[in-house]
């Protein structure tokens, strides 16, 4: 008898699983969850190459330079790099007397905290400073471009399609979704998150003039700085690839001494 009844209770728990089943599958067919905002409208980032792509990738150190001057004209008024020593500028070719002297003449200053007083004061920046540190007491801190290449899916690719990817809501999103129109205070962006972004477009053609000569355009500003954003996430980009082929390199030669110790060793044990 006991066993009878726990195959029915068993039964009747196995009915009400494939009716809830049924239910669900019948739902998504005769009534499919409609796509949001966002799924409709926001777009994979673009395909742009860099010179640091690849197995093979070197960084072009004239775009390092050129992304450095963007950085520092425009991104560096809100955005910190606090992972980055102005010392390690010598890396882009800039000389100790040169990073010196930018360090010297940034316009933020290093925060000083007297642990006597708990006063804090200010003094110029040296070589072995991290850049400083952008505070808006009150507002929250933007987040720190040291890594955002490591921490955003496409990379310097997201970067560059950030930057040049500001534009009008398109009248398809407003007539399908009234509610979404961009609130004041925001800017439509199809490559961010959420569509709408608190940071209005940071570049346009001629916002920075090149000491090179380069033509300033909105792209290749764009992924000037994308790229220089690469550097400062993976500095060592160049020193990796290289000890990643000599260690390929010697695992390859060192197969066949291996190979014939195997032979040698095992030669009289039949396999």
């Amino acid at each position: 008898m006991v066993r009878i009844i726990s195959f029915i209770v068993g039964l009747g728990f196995v009915g009400v699983l494939l009716l809830g089943l049924f239910g669900s599958v019948n739902s998504l067919i005769t009534d499919p969850a409609k796509p949001t905002v966002t799924e409709e409208f926001l777009r994979p980032h673009k395909e742009v190459a860099f010179a640091s792509d690849g197995p093979m990738g070197k960084f072009d150190r004239a775009q390092l330079q050129r992304g450095l001057q963007v950085y520092k004209e425009v991104c560096s008024a809100c955005h910190s790099l606090g992972r980055v020593a102005f010392r390690d500028l010598t890396k882009l070719g800039y000389s100790e007397a040169q990073v010196k002297k930018f360090a010297a003449d940034w316009g933020a200053k290093q925060q000083v905290l007297d642990p006597k007083t708990g006063d804090r004061t200010e003094r110029d920046n040296v070589p072995a400073d991290k850049f400083p540190t952008v505070y808006y007491p009150g507002q929250g801190v933007p987040p720190d471009l040291s890594l955002i290449t490591k921490a955003r899916h496409g990379g310097a690719a997201y970067i560059y399609s950030l930057l040049t990817g500001y534009s009008e809501q398109p009248p398809a999103l407003l007539k399908h979704f009234p509610d979404a129109k961009t609130p004041d205070g925001l800017y439509y962006n199809p490559y961010f998150a959420n569509l709408n972004i608190a940071m209005p477009a940071p570049l346009a053609d001629g916002s920075v003039t090149y000491a090179d000569g380069t033509k300033n355009t909105l792209d290749q500003m764009s992924k000037d700085v994308a790229a220089f954003l690469v550097w400062t996430a993976e500095p060592e980009l160049e020193q990796r690839h290289s000890t990643g082929f000599a260690v390929l390199g010697f695992l390859l030669i060192g197969t066949l001494p291996a190979y014939g110790s195997y032979r040698t060793v095992w030669r009289n044990v039949k396999h």
